[in-house]
């Protein structure tokens, strides 16, 4: 072969490849905030963290008060989010009852992200 024939199957065979990591969609923000309201829905009404993977679409979720037990009573959106890359990033009042205690107001931001899954995630601020 010659050597532009190998440079031209060299560069068929490459085109194929990626350079770098794949880049992740950006976050549709009317299905995230429809997600942390679901999520938010679920834990008010006593449900489980595990549940929203059953949900319709499924959601993958992250809150620590509510892994360990705690109760919401009440939550409040307080803006429509930011987005930052493949994520929502969106500010909560959330009042919150651990399980051995009085009620806690606390302003919490969640991140949340729809492809290729539905995740809302307690920011770790």
């Amino acid at each position: 072969m010659t050597t532009n024939r190998l440079a031209a199957l060299a560069a068929l065979l490459l085109a194929g490849c990626s350079v770098g990591p794949p880049v992740a969609a950006p976050v549709v923000p009317d299905t995230a905030r429809a997600a942390l309201r679901t999520a938010l829905d679920a834990w008010k009404a006593g449900r489980p963290i595990g549940s929203l993977a059953e949900a319709s679409p499924p959601i993958v979720a992250q809150d620590f008060d509510w892994m360990a037990g705690a109760k919401l009573d009440d939550y409040a959106v307080l803006d429509d989010g930011k987005a930052e890359d493949a994520n929502l990033r969106v500010k909560v009042q959330l009042t919150v009852r651990p399980p051995q205690g009085s009620p806690v107001k606390k302003t919490v931001s969640y991140v949340v992200g729809t492809d290729p899954k539905l995740t809302v995630f307690r920011a770790m601020e």
